[in-house]
């Protein structure tokens, strides 16, 4: 008989050859990231590195988390399921609670051969209270880790904040820094991912990697070096205001005020906006520099890269700023996908393709020649990616828990929502705390809510089976 040790270690050794002409994967995280980007036609942000990378792949202009806030949503693209399968549809708790052999997208490609690492935030972590900690990771998802930590951290006592006292990763929060890059979190992660492609470039280690690099920023508190404030002077910012009557037609549960935020000044909202597009100009040069590297290290004709955020942001739509509610802006998603030039697929290509952040665990699986693990829910985007005219889904779903209203018994409750190629269809603890419905194509700002229009009443109906049966399969029992 051959001893177990023995036989493991062939394996490994098989598994590790077998993946050896496999693409490396630069999987790239940025936090409350929304598409207010030079590379979705901002008029003002300058996002010349994300232009790059759409330049090289697909652009997906309809691509939406699975729940506005931080945890849920990267515990659903990292391990395949949506939300309700996870147990996390808050920033409290782990995965492994509920579902502990659950095989994460990490852990399937180390299985498959791949050195997998970490940088900064892919699982959850408070910011900034973690930056420069484990945070809320999984450490059987990684090989290895790195926890960068940069002057945003060390200025923290010195933030603008509107609610004085208040933890400045829960509220607006923002800082100008006369700096350079790579004194903050962001520019020292770069670093740490740099490093790691050089050490662990395929032709020294005969495996390749997956690289999952998570940006803090724009996530509050927005601190940047100076010279990005100074590409948005505030004179040049016009801040979205509250409609009058913009809110009579939406349920009290779809609203998640914070204190402070409506009453804003518009100076107040012009220095904080500017503070976020400073944020995403400066992970925006972090991305140019690990593009630069690939292309130094002679990798980009062998590495797929991801670019991707958690979910959206408010800046001020609705008089709502930062996540965790199921309107356009935080759902919605940037994602761009870039594959090496003899995979195929579409360059600078865009795609109104429905898509939901689970299909990335089986679009990279498929894009690595690797079978993708039975209990993950999504859908492999590679039909779109090789021609973007193709639709794989007919809606896109997302689920938040409600922050807003209490039942009779202090119990929280989901709301739901469905998205479709021009309507959002969304209900409250089941439609008991109310209903939404907005037609994006006449009312793009969401503006009407349509949900009790005697005209819509079938639509009404049609939607709400459509979103029982998502609801249905989020909840469906993987293991």
């Amino acid at each position: 008989m051959i001893p177990r040790f023995i036989l493991i270690s062939a394996l490994l050794v098989g598994s590790i050859a077998w993946a050896a002409d496999r693409p490396n994967v630069l999987f790239i995280v940025s936090d409350d990231m929304n598409c207010d980007l030079g590379a979705y036609g901002h008029s003002m942000v300058q996002t010349p590195n994300l232009d790059r990378l759409a330049s090289r792949g697909v652009r997906f202009d309809h691509a939406y988390s699975q729940n506005p806030v931080c945890n849920p949503s990267r515990t659903s693209f990292m391990t395949g399921l949506y939300p309700e399968q996870t147990n996390i549809n808050t920033n409290a708790g782990h995965f492994r609670t509920y579902i502990p052999e659950v095989l994460t997208l990490g852990q399937h490609f180390q299985n498959n051969g791949y050195f997998v690492a970490r940088v900064g935030k892919i699982y959850h972590y408070g910011v900034p209270t973690n930056i420069g900690e484990n945070g809320n990771d999984d450490a059987a998802t990684w090989h290895q880790v790195r926890n960068p930590i940069g002057i945003d951290k060390i200025r923290e006592p010195d933030l603008n904040v509107i609610v004085p006292g208040a933890h400045s990763g829960g509220t607006l929060s923002w800082l100008e820094i006369d700096s350079e890059d790579e004194e903050h979190t962001d520019g020292q992660g770069a670093n740490y991912a740099i490093e790691m492609m050089e050490e662990n470039h395929p032709s020294k280690t005969g495996r390749p990697f997956f690289l999952a690099m998570g940006f803090y920023r724009p996530h509050t508190p927005y601190v940047a070096p100076s010279h990005y404030f100074d590409l948005y002077p505030t004179d040049a910012i016009d801040p979205v205001m509250l409609h009058p009557n913009d809110r009579d037609d939406i349920p009290k549960a779809a609203l998640p005020d914070r204190p402070n935020q409506l009453d804003l000044t518009i100076e107040q909202r012009k220095d904080i906006i500017q503070a976020y597009y400073a944020s995403i100009t400066l992970v925006d040069t972090q991305v140019g520099r690990l593009l630069d590297a690939l292309d130094r290290l002679e990798l980009a004709d062998n590495t797929i890269v991801v670019f991707v955020s958690d979910h959206g942001y408010h800046l001020g739509a609705h008089g709502l700023w930062q996540k965790s509610d199921l309107f356009e802006g935080s759902t919605r998603v940037p994602l761009i996908v870039a594959t090496p030039g003899d995979a195929g697929g579409a360059r600078g290509a865009a795609t109104e393709s429905l898509t939901e952040l689970v299909d990335l665990y089986p679009t990279l699986s498929a894009l690595c020649g690797i079978d993708t693990p039975a209990h993950v829910v999504g859908k492999s985007l590679v039909p779109v990616l090789n021609d973007p005219s193709v639709s794989l889904r007919d809606t896109a779903y997302s689920v938040t828990e409600c922050r807003t209203v209490r039942r009779w018994d202090n119990s929280k409750f989901l709301g739901r929502t469905i998205r479709t190629a021009r309507y959002r269809y969304t209900e409250w603890d089941e439609g008991s705390y109310g209903v939404e419905l907005y037609d994006y194509e006449r009312d793009p700002e969401e503006f009407t809510n349509l949900a009790y229009d005697p005209e819509h009443a079938n639509l009404m109906q049609q939607l709400r089976r459509r979103l029982q049966a998502r609801q249905a399969d989020a909840n469906e029992d993987r293991f």
